[in-house]
C-alpha cells in the first residue's frame, strides 16, 4: 500500500514525473501551470535532480532539450502563449529524436486570454503545431490520481520511443485537489543506450528490424553530431533523397506501428449505449455525471474517453460510431476534437458537440441536455 495524501493536479504531475525519473526541469512561471515549476524547484534538489528558471519559454524547452541529450529525463511545462512559443525546438526534439515530457496546462485563449479559466483550445496545435510531417504523443488526465500515472507514462513513451512526448492538461485538473494514493513503486522505461561506447558509432543507426535507434548521452564517449536538419546515421545533415525520405518515414512509422502499445482509452456503459458522450480530460467528470443521469431518465447513455489524445483513438472509436445512433462531442472549445469523430463516424450515425469559450465550465445539465435534444 502506498501513502494517502491531498494533492493538487499539478503538484500530482511533479510527483509522477520524479517517480518516473525526471532529474531535471527548465521553465518560465505561466498561470495555470506555474504550481509545476514551483513544486519542481522544492523537489528535485530533494531528489539530487536540478531546477533552473529559464528567461523565456524558447530557452526552457531548448534547455531541457540539452539536459536529456546527456542522459538526463528532462521536463518543461508551459500554457497556451508559452506552448506556442515552444514549436520550433518542438520540431527540433522530434527530429532529432531527444526524449522529452512537455507538460501544457490549458487556459482560455488566443492570445493571453483568460489565464485563470478552463479551456481545451489547444488540442490540434498539439498535433499539428509545429511545422512539417513529425510524429506526436499526447496524453490527458482526468483527474488527479490519474495526472500522477499519466505523468509516468508520458516519460516511458518518451524514453521508448526517443520523442517529445506531450502531457495535455488543464486549468480543471491542474488546480483541482483530491485525496490521492501515491504507490511505492512504478514502472519506470528508460531509453534505449548502446551496451559498449565506440567514438567510431554512428548515433543514429538503426538495426535490422527497429524503428528506435539506441541512444548514447554525450560524455559517454561516442562523438556525433545533432542537428535540425535532416540528417544521416552519423547525425550530419544530408541533401540525399532517399535518406531523407527514410528519415521521416521511420520517424512516423515509429509511432504509428506501435499504436496498440501508446493508446489509451476508457468506455463506460457502451455495451447497451444509443448515445455516447465522447470527451476527454477535466470535461470527462462532467461527462460522467451527465451519462448517470441520463440513464436514470432511460436515456442508454455511454461514454467514450480518449486518454491518449494524439495518435487518434481511431480504432477505439469506430465500432462505438458502427453501434451508436449519436455521440455527442463535449470539449471546452469551438470544436477541434469533434472534427475527427465527425471524420471516422462518416454517415453511420449523427454527431452533436457542445462547447465553451467563455472561461466556464460545461456542466453535467448542458451535456444532459445536448443528449435530450438529441
Amino acid at each position: 500500500m502506498g501513502k494517502t495524501v491531498l494533492m493538487q493536479g499539478n503538484e500530482a504531475c511533479v510527483e509522477g514525473a520524479i517517480a518516473a525519473g525526471m532529474r531535471f526541469y527548465a521553465g518560465y512561471p505561466i498561470t495555470p501551470s506555474t504550481e509545476i515549476a514551483e513544486a519542481s524547484a522544492v523537489r528535485l534538489p530533494q531528489v539530487s535532480g536540478k531546477f533552473i528558471q529559464m528567461e523565456d519559454e524558447i530557452a526552457s524547452i531548448a534547455c531541457a532539450i540539452g539536459a536529456s541529450t546527456t542522459g538526463v529525463k528532462a521536463m518543461t511545462a508551459t500554457s497556451g502563449p508559452g506552448f506556442s512559443l515552444k514549436q520550433e525546438n518542438l520540431g527540433y526534439a522530434c527530429l532529432a529524436e531527444i526524449p522529452l515530457v512537455v507538460v501544457d496546462v490549458q487556459r482560455s485563449g488566443p492570445s493571453t486570454g483568460l489565464p485563470t479559466s478552463p479551456s481545451q483550445g489547444d488540442v490540434m496545435m498539439a498535433r499539428w503545431g509545429t511545422h512539417g510531417d513529425h510524429p506526436m504523443i499526447a496524453l490527458s488526465p482526468s483527474s488527479v490520481k490519474e495526472t500522477y500515472e499519466l505523468a509516468v507514462r508520458c516519460f516511458n513513451l518518451s524514453e521508448k520511443y526517443r520523442t517529445p512526448v506531450i502531457f495535455l492538461m488543464d486549468e480543471i485538473v491542474g488546480h483541482l485537489r483530491e485525496g490521492i494514493e501515491i504507490p511505492e513503486s512504478v514502472e519506470v522505461i528508460n531509453r534505449p543506450e548502446p551496451e559498449a561506447y565506440h567514438a567510431k558509432d554512428l548515433a543514429y543507426h538503426i538495426a535490422e528490424g527497429e524503428l528506435v535507434p539506441k541512444m548514447a548521452p554525450f560524455g559517454k564517449g561516442e562523438r556525433y553530431n545533432i542537428t535540425g536538419l535532416l540528417h544521416d546515421a552519423s547525425g550530419f545533415p544530408t541533401n540525399n533523397n532517399q535518406i531523407a525520405g527514410e528519415l521521416v518515414t521511420r520517424l512516423m512509422k515509429k509511432i504509428e506501428a506501435n499504436y496498440e502499445d501508446i493508446v489509451q482509452v476508457e468506455e463506460a456503459h457502451l455495451e447497451d449505449a444509443e448515445v455516447a458522450i465522447y470527451c476527454f480530460g477535466g470535461t470527462a467528470r462532467a461527462a460522467a455525471t451527465a451519462m448517470e443521469e441520463a440513464r436514470k431518465k432511460g436515456i442508454k447513455c455511454g461514454m467514450f474517453r480518449p486518454i491518449t489524445i494524439w495518435p487518434f483513438a481511431e480504432r477505439e472509436l469506430l465500432p462505438v460510431t458502427r453501434k451508436v445512433k449519436r455521440i455527442v462531442v463535449a470539449e471546452h472549445n469551438y470544436g477541434q476534437m469533434v472534427h475527427e469523430v465527425r471524420r471516422v463516424a462518416g454517415d453511420h450515425c449523427e454527431v452533436k458537440f457542445v462547447g465553451k469559450v467563455d472561461g466556464t465550465v460545461i456542466t453535467p445539465q448542458e451535456i444532459l441536455q445536448k443528449i435530450e435534444e438529441a
